[in-house]
């Protein structure tokens, strides 16, 4: 049997860095990859967890809106950081861009990220 999806290509979050897409479409859900804090315009990654956590969120926005969802649909989260000593700074940041909506999640603690950063956001929502 054929598998339908489609794939999410969003010109306003970074290019994938490997063989995989921003997010896939199937069954009336999003399946997100993780998003890191590249800037998509000049391929920087700002210093700091505070300021990688908001362009994470910017960019996992442009590939949700891309899918015709947002963050009011999501359903749950995966957050990687390298340090779990960072995890105050990155909730009070996730909530205020989560807003009212308070999706299943996960907080992991992990030794490295891609591009060496310091957190790293993937989700599922519906579309």
């Amino acid at each position: 049997m054929a598998t339908i999806h489609n794939i999410v290509h969003s010109d306003n979050a970074p290019a994938a860095l490997g063989p995989y897409s921003q997010a896939i479409v199937a069954n009336g859900f999003v399946f997100c990859s993780g998003s890191i804090g590249i800037n998509p315009q000049t391929g920087a990654v700002p210093e700091g967890v505070e300021a990688q956590t908001e362009q994470v969120f910017a960019n996992m926005g442009a590939v949700l809106k891309g899918a015709h969802s947002s963050f009011a649909q999501i359903v749950k989260t995966t957050v990687f950081l390298k340090d779990l000593k960072d995890f105050d700074a990155v909730n009070k940041i996730y909530a205020k861009n989560m807003g009212g909506a308070l999706p299943a999640r996960s907080c992991v603690e992990v030794a490295r990220l891609p591009k060496d950063v310091l957190v790293e956001i993937e989700c599922i929502a519906t579309v």
